[in-house]
């Protein structure tokens, strides 16, 4: 299956509040790039750079990092096309990066020779634009045309551009290719002239509230783009519209879907020139088009044809019938008490399905015969991470990475029909990982549910409360946190004497759909509760204390962070809030925030407000009060999470006369660093900043 999806991306009450009616004095700083907002950006990263870097071991941390992102022995991962074997990669040399190809008989190889597909340095030199890789679509199943996303500096709006695979190159004019000026576009194959396209068509009209397509146009070649047809114009209320093909082998299936939140859309198919409105649940998802066979997955509990099918499921029907408003399902997999589903991927013959298991993986392979589905896990030991991709219609293999936290990536090639499995790559060990143990531990929540968080700590560790401990946790949007292993994380925490612990909070999936509906809206408080018993789970257990607790979080997370400092300051010395939401009164005006409110709910709604500020720490922060000293990371170029919310939280919070530390990258987008050495310099003023906090 080929879809192209949609992707947007990633609590209890306070006493004594604050009153919410107060004027907003730091709105400027909402301007981005405007002149005096930049001045104080630049002025609080000066500030900030100094205090940080004068760690006396700085330079050997950015030294450790750049050698990890530049490693030329790391894993390069690759998507097959057409008998060759892609991959995207950035080194000292490529600092933007490269796309680039080789074969499986080369790939094998402890050193593959590759050839360059497109040079992204060389753009943006030629060009004299700082352009960031955003990705290759292809067309299939021929594997001629691509469309190549570029962003200035990182961020989420992107210039499209025609690429010839063939020939290594840009289609040039004479050719008619298809082109899009900057935004947040969606663009699919439809044929190799014609494709969905949903983009700021200039009219005013063509973008949600959310700032994503509205409108989804069919587009031939060789036409102008205001004469593309129109095929499905959504409401603007809602998150986006998409217009995209998934295959059942080389049998195509067009798609419409309107986003009408986050959690819920409604989908159509588009045949003979007509949208035929699918009688599907709005908050299932559409895994894959199998065997003619349409597979969903249920986030909430299904009642149809007299039985009742399962949240969590995997479930499929004929796609003949759903299109004749006639389904009829039948359960694929369901999930049970400790294990949800991870990942379903559809090959030649066979559905490969990973589960989490008390978030430890393991990978299933479902055949039907006679009717009935036979199981069969596949022949790879595992104590941590499996991750399936390069699943193709057409053939029965797929890789497989597994990794845990000790254990480095190792890549293999799975055969689907014979069930074998060959090791094809396997990083080597980057930091002394023989030291250390990984224990899964759970900690009892506010309402007695029983959250498991993983330490990973030295065998001969001492438990007397004095360890530098790093707490990360994410909780939202259904995204699982799983052990993987992390070389910086290694080299610069771990072997700096620290204790790394990772948190599976409810807002999550680690346990299916129920486990993130349980901390939506009104229950947020439930994830904060959540993180805040294991923080007093590793105090208890004197793994740590309070002096020695350092958070961590990004995104969604950097709410969690500020959530969990404004509520109980005591708790933590150090935190690190990384491109955070942190003013929830504004957040659905500003970028992508809209977009979000199936997660927190609306806060121009009195009565939603009345519960999300409860959880807005811009709102939260109260005079004459004690904070652990902040250090908030951001970026100009994040035009998801506006870089307006760390702003107007340090501005606040130094108006107020509380100690806190500031650094934005002018470049790099959501992900916070456009390049390795960017990467590398943020990542370790981080780790510098624990040091100073958590050691002492």
């Amino acid at each position: 299956m080929r879809n192209k999806v949609l992707s947007l991306c990633v609590l209890s009450s306070i006493a004594a509040a604050p009153t919410f009616a107060e004027e907003d004095k730091f709105l400027w700083l909402e301007d981005v790039e405007g002149k005096k907002p930049m001045e104080w950006v630049k002025q609080q990263n000066a500030l900030s750079e100094k205090e940080i870097k004068a760690y006396k071991g700085f330079d050997g941390l950015v030294s450790n990092s750049l050698a990890i992102l530049n490693n030329k022995e790391r894993i390069p991962y690759a998507s097959r096309m057409d008998g060759y074997l892609y991959n995207f990669w950035k080194d000292e040399k490529h600092v933007r990066g490269i796309y680039r190809r080789t074969t499986m008989e080369e790939y094998v190889k402890a050193e593959p020779k590759w050839e360059t597909v497109l040079d992204v340095d060389a753009l943006g030199k030629a060009e004299g634009v700082n352009w960031v890789y955003k990705g290759m679509d292809c067309r299939y199943p021929n594997y001629d045309r691509c469309m190549v996303s570029l962003s200035r500096g990182g961020a989420d709006a992107v210039e499209v551009r025609e690429f010839d695979l063939k020939q290594k190159a840009f289609l040039d004019k004479q050719s008619k290719p298809f082109t899009l000026n900057e935004a947040k576009s969606s663009v699919s194959w439809i044929d190799k002239d014609t494709v969905f396209v949903g983009t700021d068509f200039g009219d005013g009209n063509s973008l949600t509230d959310s700032g994503y397509p509205k409108v989804v146009k069919q587009w031939q070649r060789g036409t102008p783009l205001s004469e593309a047809k129109t095929i499905f114009s959504g409401d603007k209320a809602s998150v986006a519209v998409s217009g995209y093909v998934i295959y059942d082998d080389e049998k195509p299936l067009q798609l419409v879907t309107e986003s009408l939140t986050f959690y819920t859309a409604q989908h159509y198919a588009y045949r003979d020139n007509k949208l035929v409105e699918l009688p599907l649940p709005k908050d299932a998802d559409i895994k894959g088009y199998f065997n003619d066979q349409l597979y969903i997955e249920l986030k909430s509990e299904l009642k149809a044809g007299g039985k009742t099918f399962k949240q969590g499921a995997i479930v499929y029907t004929d796609l003949d019938k759903l299109i004749a408003q006639k389904p009829e399902f039948s359960v694929l997999v369901e999930p049970t008490a400790t294990a949800s589903i991870s990942q379903v991927r559809f090959t030649k013959g066979a559905i490969l399905i990973t589960w989490l298991d008390n978030v430890k993986s393991k990978l299933i392979r479902y055949v039907q015969k006679g009717g009935k589905w036979q199981t069969q896990q596949a022949p790879i030991d595992v104590n941590g991470t499996l991750s399936v991709f390069g699943a193709e219609d057409d053939s029965s293999e797929v890789f497989v990475n597994y990794t845990s936290f000790l254990e480095p990536s190792s890549l293999y090639l799975f055969d689907a029909k014979s069930m074998k499995a060959s090791k094809l790559k396997a990083m080597k060990q980057q930091f002394a990982a023989e030291k250390f143990e990984t224990k899964q531990y759970f900690a009892k929540s506010k309402d007695g549910t029983k959250v498991p968080y993983f330490v990973v700590m030295a065998k001969n560790i001492k438990l007397d409360g004095t360890n530098p401990t790093l707490l990360y946790g994410y909780g939202g949007f259904e995204v699982s946190l799983r052990p993987s292993y992390s070389a910086t994380i290694g080299k610069n925490w771990l072997e700096q004497g620290g204790v790394y612990v990772l948190s599976n909070i409810r807002g999550g999936g680690e346990y299916g759909p129920a486990w993130h509906q349980a901390a939506l809206k009104e229950n947020r408080h439930k994830a904060y509760e959540d993180f805040e018993a294991i923080a007093k789970d590793l105090v208890s257990r004197k793994i740590t204390s309070s002096k020695h607790l350092g958070i961590q979080g990004g995104s969604n997370g950097g709410l969690l962070m500020g959530a969990a400092f404004t509520r109980n300051p005591d708790l933590y010395n150090a935190v690190v809030c990384q491109v955070p939401l942190l003013d929830m009164k504004r957040y659905n005006k500003l970028l992508a925030g809209a977009s979000w409110m199936g997660e927190y709910g609306d806060p121009d709604i009195p009565a939603q407000w009345d519960y999300i500020k409860t959880f807005s720490p811009y709102h939260n922060l109260k005079k004459d009060t004690v904070y652990p000293k902040v250090f908030f990371t951001t970026s100009t170029r994040d035009d998801r999470v506006h870089p307006g919310h760390a702003r107007k939280m340090v501005a606040k919070m130094e108006d107020m006369g509380i100690d806190v530390l500031y650094y934005e990258n002018i470049e790099g987008g959501h992900a916070g660093a456009a390049d390795n050495n960017q990467a590398a310099e943020l990542s370790s003023m981080v780790y510098a900043y624990l040091m100073q906090q958590l050691k002492s």
